[in-house]
């Protein structure tokens, strides 16, 4: 999959907001500029005299100068209107002077050629803080009536990215075949589905925070599902019903667009200090997102599906042999962050089922007990410190400094770990201490994977 490419179909798709979000930056692609007409004939050529002529006219024998608030208020827009981010008012406002105002049309087109670089339709290889960098200006000059709250924006990031792939995808590739891998048991499992199987299994399992932020359930009503609240029962019912129906292909696609933008605009709406609100654990069956008192933290749900949601985005571009980098450096360090914190239950979940090889510890339940040192390096990276012997055993100063192991992993490479998709002795590297332990480590990251 190399070179310029077809576009793929495109689903049918939301109007603009004035909230600005990655998937909102993506939805429309700006055309690029042709020829040398003028900017007046560009335009015409670009929005259409008899839209123009719909549009509100400036008050007669009046010239730009005679209006300076006008003008000024739609240099201001500029930025937004080739980011496609402005509402429906806002646009025809903006369009409206354009057409009278050669400066400003000038502008214009000159903004709407650069934002075509961001997401052009036939590559994805421009950095991937380009994007990123453009709308954090914009939200400087403009801020967004409703900003996505800090552990909301890796999943809409993300989520944006995989639509640009699929974007960039030809329509004979949609059957591809995708590998999904998970560890179970320390023994590697796969299953094979389709790009739409894929999307199939995002939008299943996303359907849960759906329905935790009073969304539509997709499957609420699905035929065959025994258990609503399992993730696995989740994805084969919905294989199951599109293996049954005869949905168009890209059907999931369009579906899971409008699930993810809802559940970010959800977020938006609830506010960052609704990320420290706890949801029963009960409705998210087997689990190794950390837990208070039997509930989680909806910051970590969202986290959760932008990671499943980056993962798999890597295994259709690996199917269809695309490339495909790592998230921003910010949101790797909080996926970083959250596999670090799941850790400790994963290798307590070990010890319970008779799987681990160091000989376990009893400790008082707040004390301090055996830890490993685990260095993560890259710009997503850190340092963390892994209770061994009970997850909520403390660690204190005098325990991290003595650890009894060290561990040094890639931040990416401690993701595909932890998503399954690469295994313990192909992550191990920069290891010391008790071999027996930094084996139940590196067993226990690879066993926080799942389908």
């Amino acid at each position: 999959m190399n070179g310029a490419r077809p576009g793929g179909p495109d689903p049918e798709r939301a109007g603009a907001r004035d909230g600005v979000s990655a998937m909102d930056a993506v939805s429309r692609v700006p055309e690029p500029r042709r020829g040398t007409a003028t900017p007046r004939d560009r335009l015409t050529s670009r929005f259409g005299d008899d839209e123009r002529a719909e549009e509100p006219e400036d008050p007669p024998d009046t010239v730009r100068d005679e209006l300076p608030g006008r003008h000024q208020e739609v240099l201001a827009l500029l930025g937004a209107w080739a980011l496609s981010a402005c509402s429906d008012e806002e646009v025809a406002r903006v369009e409206a002077h354009l057409g009278r105002c050669a400066g400003c049309a000038d502008e214009g087109i000159r903004l709407r050629d650069a934002a075509m670089l961001l997401e052009p339709r036939g590559s994805l290889d421009l950095d991937p803080e380009l994007r990123a960098d453009v709308l954090d200006d914009c939200l400087a000059r403009r801020p967004a009536r409703l900003p996505v709250p800090t552990w909301a924006a890796p999943l809409d990031a993300e989520a944006a990215r995989l639509d640009a792939l699929l974007h960039d995808m030809a329509e004979d590739e949609w059957p591809t075949t995708v590998r999904l891998r998970w560890f179970a048991d320390d023994a590697e499992l796969d299953r094979t589905t389709t790009v739409s199987g894929v999307l199939g299994h995002l939008l299943a399992v996303d359907g849960l925070l759906a329905r935790t932020m009073g969304l539509r359930d997709p499957l609420a009503d699905q035929p065959g599902l025994t258990d609503p609240d399992d993730p696995v029962a989740r994805t084969l019912a919905g294989w199951a019903a599109d293996e049954r129906g005869t949905a168009r292909p890209t059907a999931a696609w369009q579906s899971w667009r409008a699930q993810t933008r809802a559940l970010v605009w959800a977020a938006s709406r609830t506010g960052g200090r609704m990320g420290e609100r706890r949801v029963p654990r009960s409705g998210y069956g087997p689990s190794h997102l950390p837990a208070e008192g039997g509930a989680l933290s909806l910051s970590d749900l969202y986290l959760d599906r932008a990671f499943a949601c980056w993962v798999h985005a890597g295994d259709i571009a690996e199917a269809v042999e695309y490339p495909y980098g790592p998230p921003l450096a910010p949101h790797l360090r909080l996926l970083v962050d959250l596999a670090a914190r799941r850790l400790p239950h994963s290798i307590a979940g070990r010890r319970r089922a008779g799987l681990a090889r160091s000989p376990a510890r009893l400790t008082t339940a707040g004390s301090p007990g055996r830890t490993l040192h685990l260095e993560i390096e890259g710009e997503g990276g850190g340092d963390w410190y892994i209770p061994l012997d009970s997850p909520v055993a403390g660690v204190s100063r005098t325990a991290a400094r003595a650890s009894v192991a060290h561990i040094a992993l890639d931040d990416v490479v401690f993701c595909q770990l932890a998503a399954g998709r690469v295994t313990p002795d192909d992550a191990a590297s920069g290891i010391e201490g008790d071999p027996d332990i930094v084996h139940d480590v590196l067993a226990a990251t690879a066993a926080m994977s799942r389908l």
